[in-house]
């Protein structure tokens, strides 16, 4: 049978076929993508023609297709649904897609071709793809000569062999650090979802009778809030704290060494002080110190907050108070002073109303656009579902998919990614993924939702419309192909749907009675909105701080004892709280060390938060949720891509800069 994925999908909107693919597709399909993009890089490198704008980025802008297909098709399986075989490809592929990346970007022969096109009479955002490219030259190292290139090369080469073990292991570790229960009154206090939930995950895993607790990716475990036992929540915490550090075959202390130590290197070898300033390079921050500045501006306002609340729990708790305990009285004072019970809540949030009459609902009423489901087509799993996106004249615009429950194939976290990239050049429209972990219920219970996935929903989904609403020329540009600092921006405005009257009253129902989520409740979780902020900023705050402290050790500082260096890091920068780890530790900061993807860039999501907040309140200003709001978003912000500078769609927008001030309100940093 010839491989489906050598030729463009028959499918709507480029779909890829998974019905009929194998893990061996995949993989020829990659290497020939590989072979042929090579081919049409040397097309234009070897032309005889004078480089123009049409033969040379053009050209580039539609070279890559076969490759393209098959990686994006590939990696959604690494991350969502990877076979011991996928993850076998992922070990042997990596290394050819980072050394291809340079063979690009290290080409003399194609940036001179870029370096001479005639700009002058170019439309702005053709101008922008010129630029954009050559500043993607300089900042990969083209102006190394032959011997800083080949060790630039070396240094990828093993940063991305070290980025998929510190992937694979974590995945495994997180796995394996479940814990195991024999007796259901050791989940005393969890709802009876969640036990059942843990019988069928204990099932599953070859434990009959018994209960698995599985773990999240980050370091505080949902149900810590929950357990009334107390040593059932320490065992929990210190599973969830000791992954990727306990000295086993799936430690990652020392890939996280190496990495850092490389990319000090890396840094060095590129003209930059540290890997720090080299990120901030290719970010919309000014440049590294004003990251710094403001997120040290925050932290003794956060620590200050958490201490507060640390006072308030101890009283309750009336013993002195560890780590494990936190969650489990602060959901308390939430139900004693402020009556409220998350756990009771769950009722109102079932997972298939979120998404029709949540998420759908506020995209219909914002954006004209509507979701149509398509059970004629197939996913990569059976529990992916797939929608068609339409506009508000009935034109496809392209296809929704979301793959929510957990899985033993599926690494932990939540994001939305891309198989198909819009793009007026190719005449392709999106095909979007949002993946989640919630925890699958047994059959024929109904999903309940907490808080944090009701979140998580909706945050995600913004990722999704930046994708869907895309409508740039060029495929580089499209969608969420934004600085890293930009990108969790549309995510987060999206977010304050999930309590907006109108979407809120649509959605949020008792999955048995059909009652409405009592307004009196929800007037109460605005009551409390505060309470817990100290928490959640210094956790947070706490990782963004140790990924930049990573980030900017000198080549012969990389530390031998990690831990400790962590740490000492956390110390320093004020946010080392006995009682409150960062929300991810070294061991499994999977966002910094499996890839690139946010290293020295986990600050992203609070400097996005700047922009977000300021644009809760201008829709707050302007009527909130309407078609007339959500056009002006759509066409200012959500289209653009990076088709123009980010800041400058924000300005569009905003009509002016962002503050910081909102931002400082809203988590009571004042």
């Amino acid at each position: 049978m010839t491989n489906p994925l050598l030729t463009p999908s028959p499918l709507p909107y480029g779909l890829p076929p998974f019905a009929v693919l194998t893990a061996e597709h995949y993989g020829e399909a990659v290497r020939a993508g590989l072979a042929e993009h090579v081919r049409e890089i040397n097309a234009i490198t070897d032309s005889e023609e004078a480089p123009t704008f049409e033969n040379t980025a053009l050209a580039m802008e539609r070279s890559g297709q076969l490759l393209n297909r098959a990686a994006a098709a590939f990696f959604t399986l690494v991350s969502a649904d990877a076979s011991p075989r996928i993850r076998e490809l992922e070990t042997e592929l990596s290394p050819l897609l980072s050394a291809h990346q340079d063979e690009i970007y290290l080409n003399r022969a194609l940036f001179d071709r870029f370096s001479a096109i005639d700009t002058d009479r170019l439309d702005a955002e053709s101008g922008r793809l010129v630029e954009e490219y050559l500043k993607e030259f300089r900042q990969s190292g083209i102006q190394l000569d032959d011997a800083g290139q080949e060790h630039l090369r070396a240094i990828n080469a093993e940063l991305a062999r070290l980025g998929t073990e510190f992937g694979q292991r974590v995945k495994e570790g997180m796995k394996s650090a479940a814990l195991l229960l024999d007796d259901a009154s050791d989940l005393a206090g969890l709802p009876a979802d969640d036990v059942a939930s843990a019988a069928e995950a204990a099932r599953t895993a070859g434990h009959e009778g018994k209960f698995l607790l599985t773990l999240i990716q980050p370091s505080n475990q949902p149900a810590l809030a929950a357990l009334q036992d107390r040593d059932v929540r320490r065992r929990l915490f210190e599973a969830s704290v000791a992954r990727g550090s306990d000295g086993s075959s799936l430690d990652v202390l020392d890939l996280a060494r190496s990495t850092a130590g490389l990319r000090a290197e890396k840094a060095r070898l590129l003209g930059f002080a540290n890997y720090a300033e080299l990120v901030a390079d290719r970010q919309t921050a000014p440049d590294f110190q004003a990251v710094h500045t403001m997120l040290n501006r925050m932290a003794p306002a956060a620590v200050r907050n958490a201490d507060a609340e640390a006072a308030a729990l101890a009283e309750i708790a009336g013993h002195p108070l560890e780590p494990w305990d936190w969650a489990f009285y602060s959901a308390m004072v939430r139900r004693d002073k402020y009556d409220v019970d998350e756990q009771a809540l769950r009722p109102y949030f079932e997972l298939d109303r979120a998404i029709t009459d949540g998420v759908f609902f506020a995209a219909t009423a914002l954006y004209g656009i509507t979701f149509h489901e398509r059970t004629d087509l197939q996913g990569y799993h059976p529990d992916v579902r797939i929608w068609e996106v339409r506009d508000e004249d009935g034109a496809g615009l392209g296809l929704f998919l979301g793959d929510y429950f957990a899985r033993e194939t599926k690494r932990g976290g939540a994001w939305m990614n891309s198989l198909v990239e819009q793009s007026a050049l190719l005449e392709s429209r999106p095909v979007v993924i949002n993946t989640l972990n919630i925890s699958k219920p047994a059959a024929g219970e109904p999903t309940l939702l907490t808080l944090d996935e009701l979140r998580t929903l909706f945050h995600e989904f913004g990722h999704a419309l930046h994708g869907l609403l895309s409508a740039v020329t060029y495929p580089r540009f499209a969608g969420t192909s934004v600085p890293r600092d930009f990108v969790e921006y549309p995510s987060q405005v999206n977010e304050m749907w999930i309590m907006w009257p109108d979407v809120l009253s649509n959605y949020a129902r008792h999955h048995v009675t059909g009652e409405p989520l009592p307004r009196a409740v929800v007037e109460r979780l605005d009551e409390s909105r505060l309470w817990g902020e100290g928490f959640a900023t210094t956790e947070y705050l706490g990782a963004a701080l140790l990924d930049l402290a990573w980030h900017v050790l000198e080549p012969g500082d990389i530390p031998d004892d990690a831990l400790a260096f962590e740490a000492k890091a956390l110390a320093a920068a004020g946010v080392g709280h006995r009682l409150i780890p960062p929300r991810y530790r070294t061991g499994y900061f999977q966002h910094i060390f499996a890839g690139a993807g946010y290293a020295a860039g986990y600050y992203s999501y609070i400097w996005s938060e700047v922009l977000d907040a300021e644009t809760v309140e201008w829709f707050k200003e302007n009527g909130g949720l309407s078609r007339a709001n959500g056009d002006f978003f759509r066409t200012e912000l959500l289209s653009r891509g990076n088709s123009r500078d980010p800041l400058e769609s924000f300005r569009a927008f905003r009509g002016r800069d962002a503050r910081l001030d909102p931002l400082l309100k809203r988590r009571g940093l004042e």
